[in-house]
């Protein structure tokens, strides 16, 4: 069993994080509840496409938000929104909040607003030749570094050992069985082929754009 401490420092530094994006991040509104793991759905999952909102969704929370699918099975589904970004944080200051040391570290880290469930879990989407703990490919070249493998990601960003491409978000967007197949059918949503270039673009702006005129090349 892991030493309670370590856990619960990390656990304290992501609800500083969230305090710190909460106020430019979240619009009001009820919060879906999230979706556990489970048995795969009986049509194709959509883990690793992109979900882009259309001019028909008009929910503050995901209006002309793109979201990539970590997870789409028979209990729900899971993605986090990748274009819509809050603020860089210093990365020095994000591995104090770990305990970890910050000497010598420069640069930022640009946090995301991932979705409107608990801003206090963190992730990282980034190329998938990096990993660490909990680290999970998804599709092709892009993996998963969900909240407990957070404080070492940015531990190896700092001495320039992390991944090549990289997308820190807080929070995250969840869909009861069968919610988000029904908000596809009553056109809230286009799925897209997602790629790195896509979804690392450093001009989050253009993401929607993008990712929507897909829909007539596919």
């Amino acid at each position: 069993m892991p030493p309670a401490r370590p856990l619960r420092r990390a656990a304290l530094a992501l609800w500083a994080l969230a305090w710190l994006v909460w106020p430019a991040a979240a619009p009001s509104g009820a919060v879906e509840a999230p979706a556990p793991r489970a048995s795969r759905p009986a049509g194709p999952s959509l883990a690793g496409q992109l979900l882009v909102a259309t001019e028909t969704l008009r929910d503050p929370r995901f209006a002309q938000t793109v979201v990539y699918v970590v997870q789409h099975d028979a209990s729900g589904a899971m993605g986090l929104i990748v274009n819509r970004p809050v603020r860089e944080l210093p990365l020095a200051l994000l591995l104090r909040q770990f305990g970890l040391d910050d000497r010598g570290v420069t640069g930022t880290v640009l946090a995301h607003y991932g979705g409107p469930v608990d801003l206090r879990l963190g992730f990282f989407l980034h190329s998938a030749e990096y990993a660490t703990t909990g680290t999970e490919r998804i599709a092709g070249d892009i993996a998963i570094t969900p909240q407990p493998g957070v404080p070492g990601l940015l531990a190896d960003l700092a001495r320039g050992a992390g991944p090549r491409k990289s997308l820190f978000a807080l929070g995250y967007a969840g869909w009861a069985p069968g919610q988000l197949e029904g908000e596809i059918d009553q056109g809230s949503w286009i799925t897209v082929l997602a790629d790195p270039a896509l979804l690392f673009d450093e001009d989050p702006a253009r993401k929607w754009d993008r990712a929507t005129a897909r829909r007539f090349t596919i």
